[in-house]
């Protein structure tokens, strides 16, 4: 059924790991992973158990990270993949198991170990890195210029735990674990890190400033992996879909041929035809001749959130639609008062927010919170500190594709700010908030508190609306716990609510105000779109 078997490394480390084969006699096509929670779960979260690979004619090869597991050596993170990935594949090749034919699979830590290699280590012959990134801030740690608290805290508490497992300090663990199933994390799991996994790279994202680019990883593949078979898969509701987004256009840039499917998925909770979707990738480009083509074209299918339906997409169109905003200073109390109003509609009037830190707004659904996922949020725009803009009934149907984009002017009474927003449909048949979209921005005036213009991003959508149905515009001044409480003092100082923390009010100037769609696949400077 499976074997375990040891690599050793050229500085001496023995990786450790574990190969399932089929029935009868090989060699075979082979999938790898390599993971850091261990080889036996094999990323069973979302992905189908070794054993149901081999039936389908695969051996699989699941293996520890440096660090991880029963591998010898000391975890560092991303940076240690490279080297390891190449004495893995070049090990992985002379094993009777494998035929010399190799996919990767994996999703999340397991993605980005696909990816890294040296420039000279021969790429397989295919590769399926899902829900992550190659930047260390934008894909993994930060959005907005705000750290992830909720995601950054409960992943690098988990690698903590696994760590303090493999030094067999059952007292260090307990307390890890305790914390995250309570939900005390929240607030005790920066001095949880910094006493348990002092050098761990989950600390160092969480103590370097999310709003400044200087001092973070961005990791670089060889383009002759990237120009290799590759499948990408995504959802609309995770966290590093930026991140997949990016790696599907270096990929193209590169001269590869991707294929893109983003889905009904959060990070944990995939939809179900994944599975096939994987296997038919690699009976492809594992089974068939080896001097067959990559791919036809590349491809990107999208899941539409409201109608349920696949469509395909080139990435580059987006929703032509803008909205202004109008408010008679109400929004916050009167749900009818914020508008969303057709461009040949000028904007008007002003609003203000006070967040006030005893009684955050929560987040929930959407990419960042602990609900991770599609939501109703009729009782978060039901609160004094929430702003509403809400179109009128649609006349015609319409269809939201890309990157919305918010631009708008707005001012504090002190010097630091988190403006937080989600777009959302009102069916026309029902009393409900359908959350398509949240996104935040952190904004730090410490010389400057007069209004400026801020644009937010928030995460990538594709979403119907029929005659009938309203489009949502909701603001607010925290999205806790996705990120953490704005202490509103302008330092670098966030995470849970302390007596430190201030009163913040927003003061948002609508005239001028807009909200519109952006491509999912950004163009880079120099660049053209791909056809």
């Amino acid at each position: 059924m499976f074997a375990d078997a040891t690599l050793v490394t050229p500085d001496g480390v023995s990786l450790m790991a574990r190969i399932w084969t089929p029935e009868g006699v090989g060699p075979w096509p082979t999938l790898l992973m390599r993971q850091p929670y261990g080889r036996a779960i094999a990323s069973t979260v979302t992905l189908p158990h070794p054993l149901w690979w081999t039936g389908q004619g695969f051996a699989v090869c699941v293996q520890d990270v440096r660090g991880q597991g029963d591998s010898e050596g000391v975890f560092k993170g991303f940076g240690q993949e490279a080297v390891d990935t190449a004495s893995t594949m070049a090990w992985l090749r002379e094993r009777p198991e494998c035929n010399g034919r190799i996919g990767l699979f994996g999703f999340s830590y397991q993605g980005v170990t696909q990816l890294l290699a040296p420039k000279d280590c021969p790429a397989p012959d295919c590769l399926a890195p899902a829900m992550c990134g190659l930047a260390e801030r934008e894909h993994w740690s930060c959005d907005g210029g705000a750290h992830w608290w909720h995601l950054g805290l409960g992943w690098g508490l988990q690698l903590a735990a696994l760590q303090a497992k493999r030094r067999n300090d059952q007292a260090a663990w307990s307390e890890l674990h305790t914390a995250l199933e309570s939900g005390r994390y929240l607030r005790e799991g920066l001095s949880l890190l910094k006493r348990h996994d002092p050098k761990g790279m989950a600390l160092r994202w969480l103590q370097q400033p999310a709003d400044q680019p200087e001092g973070w990883i961005t990791h670089r593949p060889s383009e002759s992996w990237l120009i290799k078979p590759m499948l990408l898969i995504g959802g609309w509701w995770d966290p590093h879909l930026q991140g997949l987004l990016d790696l599907f256009a270096q990929a193209k840039r590169s001269g590869g041929s991707p294929e893109l499917h983003i889905g009904p998925a959060s990070h944990l909770q995939w939809w179900p035809e994944t599975t096939q979707i994987l296997l038919d990738f690699f009976n492809q480009h594992l089974k068939g001749p080896t001097t067959r083509k990559q791919n036809k074209t590349a491809e990107i299918k999208l899941w539409n959130q409201t109608d349920a339906s696949w469509s395909e997409s080139n990435g580059h169109e987006c929703s032509a639609h803008h909205w202004h905003l109008r408010s008679t200073g109400l929004a916050c109390l009167d749900l009818n008062d914020g508008q969303l109003l057709n461009p040949t509609i000028a904007g008007a009037g002003a609003c203000a927010i006070v967040h006030d830190p005893w009684r955050p707004v929560p987040s929930i659904g959407g990419h960042l919170s602990p609900t991770a996922g599609p939501c109703d949020r009729r009782g978060i725009d039901q609160r004094s500190d929430v702003a509403v803009f809400s179109s009128e009934p649609l006349q015609t149907s319409l269809q939201l594709l890309g990157r919305p984009r918010l631009k708008i002017q707005v001012s504090a009474d002190q010097p630091a700010f988190d403006l937080c927003a989600a777009l959302s449909r009102l069916p026309a048949d029902r009393d409900e908030v359908q959350q398509l979209s949240t996104g935040v921005l952190r904004v730090r005036r410490i010389s400057d508190p007069t209004s400026t213009e801020i644009t937010l991003e928030l995460q990538p959508l594709f979403a119907s609306l029929q005659r009938g149905d309203r489009l949502r515009l909701s603001l607010a001044g925290a999205a806790w716990p996705a990120i953490g409480i704005n202490p509103g003092d302008g330092k670098q100082c966030y995470g849970p609510v302390n007596s430190d923390c201030r009163v913040i009010t927003l003061y948002l100037k609508l005239e001028g105000a807009s909200l519109q769609m952006a491509p999912l696949l950004l163009v880079q400077a120099g660049s053209t779109p791909a056809n």
